[in-house]
């Protein structure tokens, strides 16, 4: 029997005038200005919430990893903070200065890090010195994040001692392992400035999960730094550990990776800070209608080209999406639970699945698109007729071969069609040509049975979009949910919340196979009614509900700074 048990971290946070708020927040991510993930998502929807109290007084600092290239996602403003930059350009920092092109266009400054490699040794020495954080094993992507950290941890002392005074009550606050050095440096330069460090998913647990051991049941007895050593992330995991213990507010984004910070980082968080959404995304009623109808028309007639068929609007459209994160994400039980769906009697409909996961993509299949463009139908399908575009190694990828294993290919007399998008959907794709929020509006169930995702805003946005979602009670989104319907979600709900443990990877398929047919008769009325529903519950997830968490973290980490003076 599945028990729930309501989240503690989850209630309420009662604001009063005693709390203190920042005159100045400096946030630094990776993801500022450089769409490549989640956090992306966390900062450019939260940004227009908290605008609404500190205006250009919110500032947030992003790599320049544009070059003389134009950054899509920045508008460089050169009349902004003209005397500082000048200033800061004379000593030696190589920014621009500029607005982030998401809704209220906050300040942005992007910050040129290459210079500092030379010296990484000195900077790693210090590092060291200091806080004990083990650069040695370093490999991949941690210098170039360590070096762009400490780039912007420049960019805020500049500011601080050109533009502000003691009086100011100042935050700065870091995002993931990667920021982590920049937030050491302030944390030892400007102490009279709170911090705040955010990780959204612990290095190590992210790297337990990926390595196909069991995360959850034997939690309590891993030992971080042992199983750091044990898969190569001491350094990662170092920068990460030092920066929770030293942050003035250590965060996550919910209370399942609240468990992990615990037991693998040696530092329960502060506050939990879970992950709102901006809804002015969502198209009005009328624009929403219309952007749904070409969205499944284009879906249809891409599929239709490359499986030789006439599927029809009545077909059932189903998705997964996220980073390609095989078991993480839960790819693998999604293409389990259709594979399934094809014996299965109770479905009473044809489903239309697609896996959007960006893969090694080579290029967009050129016969799909001559397909697509001659505006003809067709009775026979294409070449591989689970794939919109070529990838390198299509022999090694996880998706194809699993489909290859099960014999999935989409065959006429298959009531259910898997098909792989293994590209970023921003709209530019060259096959579908959609973005991805106009490509979930198109789906009539999205599907997210994760076993590592400490938040999981896939769900959150397709509910957001009226299209009701499957995901786990791993997912810390789906802990959320459960919360607010005072039990498991059901996709009458809007969200079907399914349990999900270490070994249960059968019994999730099949819940899963059972919601999808469950679906398929279900009369218009029902799913107005579910779809209704999603969107009522997307509206308790939005930033101005959860803004008041984020006052409570900068509370506890100005309090600790005035305390520092």
């Amino acid at each position: 029997m599945k028990k729930f048990i309501p989240l503690r971290l989850y209630q309420s946070i009662v604001m009063d005038k005693t709390k203190l708020l920042p005159d100045y927040i400096f946030e630094s991510s990776w993801e500022v200005c450089n769409k490549v993930g989640g956090i992306y998502t966390v900062l450019s929807t939260r940004a227009k919430t908290i605008q609404t109290s500190l205006n250009d007084r919110l500032i947030f600092i992003g790599p320049d990893v544009w070059g003389d290239k134009p950054c899509p996602y920045f508008n460089e403003d050169k009349k902004m903070f003209t005397e500082w930059r000048k200033a800061a350009v004379n000593d030696g920092l190589d920014i621009k200065v500029g607005r982030w092109n998401i809704p209220g266009e906050p300040v942005a400054v992007l910050v040129d890090f290459n210079k500092y490699f030379e010296k990484k040794n000195e900077i790693y020495g210090w590092l060291w010195e200091h806080y004990q954080v083990d650069s040695l094993h370093a490999y991949g992507d941690y210098d170039e994040a360590s070096m762009f950290s400490y780039a912007a941890a420049l960019v805020v002392e500049h500011y601080y001692h050109y533009n502000l005074s003691s009086a100011d009550k100042v935050v700065y606050h870091a995002n993931e392992w990667m920021t982590g050095l920049g937030l050491l440096y302030i944390n030892n330069k400007l102490p009279q400035v709170g911090t705040i460090f955010t990780t959204h998913a612990t290095s190590i647990g992210r790297s337990i999960a990926g390595n196909m051991k069991p995360l959850y049941d034997y939690l309590f007895a891993y030992n971080g730094d042992q199983m750091a050593q044990e898969l190569n992330m001491q350094s990662k995991h170092s920068i990460e550990k030092q920066t929770a213990l030293h942050a003035d507010c250590f965060t996550t984004v919910s209370e399942i990776t609240a468990k992990e910070c615990v037991e693998l980082l040696d530092k329960p968080v502060d506050v939990v800070l879970p992950n709102g959404f901006d809804n002015s995304f969502v198209p009005s009623k009328a624009t929403f209608t219309k952007k749904r109808k070409a969205a499944r028309a284009k879906l249809l007639q891409v599929a239709n080209a490359l499986l030789g068929e006439t599927l029809d609007e009545d077909t059932l459209i189903v998705s997964t999406s996220g980073r390609y994160e095989f078991r993480n994400k839960g790819v693998d039980v999604f293409i389990e639970s259709m594979n399934r769906l094809l014996r299965d009697r109770d479905l009473k409909k044809k489903v239309l699945a697609f896996i959007e996961v960006p893969g090694w993509v080579g290029e967009p299949r050129q016969d799909l698109i001559d397909r697509i463009n001659s505006g003809n139908t067709f009775d026979t399908p294409l070449e591989v007729p689970q794939v919109t575009h070529w990838l390198h190694e299509m022999s090694h990828d996880n998706v194809l071969s699993m489909m290859k294993i099960y014999d999935m290919h989409n065959r006429k007399e298959d009531n259910v069609k898997v098909i792989f998008l293994p590209c970023y959907l921003d709209g530019h794709d060259g096959v579908l040509n959609l973005s991805y929020y106009d490509v979930v509006l198109g789906n009539d169930l999205c599907i997210y049975p994760s076993y590592y995702e400490p938040w999981g805003y896939t769900p959150l946005e397709a509910i957001a979009f009226k299209v009701p979602c499957i995901t786990t009670d791993l997912a810390g989104f789906g802990l959320w949910v459960n919360h607010e319907v005072g039990r498991y979600g059901e996709i009458e709900d809007g969200v079907k919340v399914i349990h999900r443990t270490d070994y249960n990877y059968s019994e999730v398929a099949d819940d899963i196979k059972d919601t999808v047919a469950a679906y398929s008769v279900k009369s218009k009325k029902e799913i107005d009614k579910c779809r209704a529903n999603a969107s009522k519950l997307s509206e308790k997830a939005l930033w101005s509900e959860f803004i008041k968490y984020y006052h409570e973290a900068y509370d506890i980490a100005l309090r600790k700074a005035e305390n520092r003076k």
